[in-house]
């Protein structure tokens, strides 16, 4: 195999792992959730995220379904030209699931594959019927929450603020926040949590 050949493969190997990482850290899953749903060791998972070793398609193929995208996706950017800028089309977000999914919250992440280090996370948040339920969050870094449409009582600790179109919240995501009461549906917002350092497995 010639030199080059061996280079290149070295930088899907860095690509691929660095994909995987961040979309399994964009579903908040742990190494040790994917590794339970795509039947692959928890070591070689890790060492398959470092891009430390190859891996056939047919691993590749299982760690995509347990991350809940195609196999195609993974290989989506790679060798793309341009300065580094990404485009998400319109309807071309990548849906994940979160704690909040379950209580009729939709998440569509607007970037992703950012490399080694998760700088930050912008998602359109749609809550489309009232629940009895609501998620609590707690995260690293500082958030920032943009109102679209309807109406939200949204509580940062103690404090609970009363959302409409147009007003903007800004508070730190170590804090337990979630929302407390959906006045009018349906709801969406823009969240976009910007991280110190990278987020930990």
């Amino acid at each position: 195999m010639a030199k080059q050949d061996i280079v290149m493969e070295g930088e899907l190997e860095r690509y691929l792992g660095n994909t995987i990482r961040e979309l399994r850290r964009a579903h908040g899953l742990t190494i040790a959730d994917i590794s339970e749903r795509a039947d692959i060791s928890r070591g070689m998972l890790s060492r398959i995220e470092n891009g430390q070793t190859a891996t056939s398609l047919d691993a590749l193929s299982r760690i995509a379904r347990a991350l809940g995208v195609s196999l195609s996706a993974l290989f989506k950017d790679y060798e793309t030209e341009g300065g580094g800028a990404q485009l998400i089309k319109a309807g071309d977000s990548m849906e994940v699931a979160r704690r909040g999914t379950r209580s009729g919250h939709t998440y569509h992440l607007l970037s992703y594959h950012q490399g080694p280090t998760k700088l930050f996370e912008p998602f359109l948040i749609t809550i489309e019927q009232e629940s009895a339920t609501f998620p609590v969050f707690e995260h690293p870094g500082t958030e920032f929450i943009y109102m679209l449409e309807g109406r939200i009582a949204y509580r940062h600790g103690k404090t609970v603020y009363d959302l409409l179109p147009g007003d903007a919240l800004t508070f730190d995501g170590n804090v337990p926040h979630g929302p407390e009461k959906l006045t009018t549906v349906p709801i969406r917002f823009l969240s976009i949590t910007i991280y110190p350092e990278a987020t930990p497995d």
